[in-house]
């Protein structure tokens, strides 16, 4: 929003929210109609070619927010190297109106205009004339538009919106006020319009301009340089006629230069290019790829996540992580995405910065019901040393595994990578001392009695055990849980700490994987839920209290979180992550995996100690 929002700042349908795409659907079914129904010569293929046209926008603007995403992760040719937070997301999470008002747009054009219905595929004439009036009053136009823009009153009021975000990324280009919108819709249209009453327009002319505004304009906000020198080099005169990446940054940073649409030519005419252009352009070129310290390994949940993850759709993924109607309608999509993937590698999602360390998350491009078949072990365990032999050859300090990655029969908990590479310098850690001590300081003080359900697993067993250290009951509805447990605990004192009972009437029940929805229902009214395991179970109770997965809550000082981790709130951690950062921190040089498990205390300690913070429950 503006520092004094204006008149006209809101999107006139921004009450219907999500809704707001169903204004389009008159027009789009009468073309749809209009196409069927009628015969030969009084079919308009421009009128159907409208929405396919608003789908093609919206699908390349997608493109290049997974792009840039992706680029500024890996950190090469990186422009500005500053963070992005939830505050940004939420702020230009409406960058698809534009998209929608250029439909509405092309609809009453093609109402108003009696030539636009039969208007040609293609026509030499009209392409030319179309770039030049972009090259000479569309450009020259916006250099003064955009100069007006940053006066005292309207930057104040319209412009500093867009100005909000200082470390762009591709949809920036298009987070404007309604009213500052309609000033560029207005501009823009000089070269459609003007072929239109020449009837020299046609559908490449009108499509092709504006996927290339669309090109432009995210190009030059996805901060990293992808224009080689080469290109200036052969061609010198190019860099009055298309402005880099690099360039247009140095709009958001510096404010008061480089003020071109796309051709830089009028900021050396009137002299407001910036300075420091090149070098900054040059610097960007020779920024290296990044190297972190520390790297968590996690791999998707379901193949729609791919949506959810960072790398996908940003309203998503700033969100925790649900399964809604729209993206398992997406599923064909997602499923030729993951064959694609099938002897893929790991790939980065994002990148961190906390206390000077450099943090990444990489993720195996597999999901949860491929690591739950064991004819995959092999592939999946190869990935995943593959992952951890790469981070071991760039000298990464401390690998993290995340969710299945560390599962019990498919590795030992990691351990596996160990046996089979015994001079790794890279430390591997499954974090389970800290779920264990994120678990241990969820239940509620004075609390007696616990149930225990689920698989067991490394965590279950030693939080079973320092439940019972603690005088707690623990209590277990299976027999062979019972047995389990009790083979594992026999060297603990432990009295009649670990029973046997079907009564479900305990308050506090420390859950894992297997917990089905006739035991939930079994639970009294107000119950707790503390799940120990990777995945959260499914809340059938609405009148009781969950827990999220073992996870921390962020510090502040935590940079570049704009996404959550799967479902977990935003600025959260799972255990395992915050494991492998504090481990870095600490300068600890030992693996935790296998049977090994890490000193809860300590590390629990730690945590707080950096700055880290529980969770509170989720209702």
């Amino acid at each position: 929003m503006a520092s004094k929002p204006g008149i006209l700042t809101d999107w006139p349908w921004k009450p219907l929210g999500s809704f707001k795409y169903l204004i389009l659907a008159p027009w789009m079914l009468h073309s749809i109609y209009s196409f069927i129904t009628k015969d030969g010569k009084e079919r308009s293929l421009p009128y159907l070619l409208i929405f396919p046209s608003i789908f093609w926008r919206m699908l390349h603007n997608q493109i290049w927010i997974s792009f840039s995403r992706y680029r500024t992760a890996n950190g090469k040719n990186r422009i500005v190297d500053k963070s992005i937070e939830f505050e940004q997301v939420d702020r230009e999470s409406n960058w698809d109106d534009q998209v929608l008002l250029s439909g509405i747009v092309f609809y009453v054009v093609y109402m108003t205009f009696s030539g636009v219905p039969h208007m040609p595929l293609w026509r030499t004439d009209g392409v030319i004339l179309t770039i030049l009036l972009h090259m000479g009053p569309v450009e020259f136009l916006y250099y003064w538009l955009h100069r007006a823009l940053h006066h005292h009153y309207l930057y104040l009021h319209y412009h500093s919106h867009h100005h909000s975000s200082i470390v762009t990324e591709p949809i920036s280009s298009v987070i404007h006020p309604f009213a500052e919108h309609l000033a560029y819709f207005l501009l823009f249209s000089i070269p459609q319009l003007t072929t239109i009453l020449m009837g020299k327009s046609s559908v490449v002319a009108i499509v092709g301009y504006v996927t290339y505004i669309d090109f432009m304009n995210n190009m030059g906000h996805c901060n990293f340089e992808m224009i080689p020198r080469m290109v200036f080099s052969a061609f010198s005169f190019l860099k009055y006629l298309t402005y880099t990446p690099s360039y247009h940054s140095l709009h958001h940073t510096e404010i008061r230069t480089n003020y071109s649409l796309f051709m830089p030519i009028y900021d050396y005419i009137f002299g407001t290019m910036d300075k420091s252009s090149d070098l900054l352009y040059e610097k960007s070129l020779k920024q290296p790829e990044e190297i972190p310290d520390v790297v968590h390994l996690t791999h998707l949940v379901t193949p729609q996540s791919i949506y959810h993850l960072r790398l996908g759709f940003t309203s998503l993924a700033s969100k925790p992580y649900t399964s809604k109607w729209y993206i398992r309608a997406l599923w064909p999509l997602a499923f030729s995405v993951m064959l694609t993937w099938t002897h893929g590698r790991s790939y980065i999602l994002e990148r961190n910065r906390f206390n000077k360390f450099n943090i990444q998350t990489w993720v195996v491009p597999k999901f949860k019901k491929q690591y739950l078949s064991k004819w995959r072990n092999e592939s999946i365990n190869s990935l995943i040393e593959e992952a951890i032999l790469k981070a071991d050859k760039n000298g990464i300090k401390v690998l993290s595994l995340g969710l299945f990655n560390q599962g019990d029969e498919l590795n030992n908990y990691g351990e596996l990578y160990i046996l089979r590479n015994p001079k790794l310098k890279t430390k591997v850690v499954d974090g389970s001392s800290l779920a264990v001590a994120v678990v241990l300081n969820r239940i509620p003080e004075g609390t007696t009695q616990v149930f225990f359900r689920g698989n067991l697993s490394k965590v279950a067993y030693f939080v079973s055990s320092a439940l019972c250290q603690m005088g707690i009951q623990v209590v277990t509805s299976h027999k062979d849980e019972y047995e389990k447990l009790n083979a594992k605990l026999k060297n603990i004192e432990r009295g009649n700490k670990l029973v046997v009972s079907e009564r479900y009437d305990e308050k506090v029940w420390v859950v894992g994987d297997g917990l089905t929805k006739e035991e939930q229902l079994k639970a009294s009214k107000g119950t707790l839920f503390i799940p120990f395991a990777q995945f959260p179970p499914k809340k059938w109770r609405k009148d009781c209290l969950y827990y999220t997965t073992p996870a921390m809550m962020s510090p502040k000082s935590f940079q570049n979180m704009d996404s959550c981790e799967n479902w977990l709130p935003r600025r959260a951690m799972s255990a395992s992550r915050v494991a492998g950062v504090i481990h870095a921190l600490e300068g600890w040089n030992v693996d935790e995996c296998g049977n090994t498990m890490f000193n809860v205390e300590k590390i629990w300690e730690a945590s707080l100690r950096h700055g880290f913070r529980p969770l509170p429950i989720l209702t």
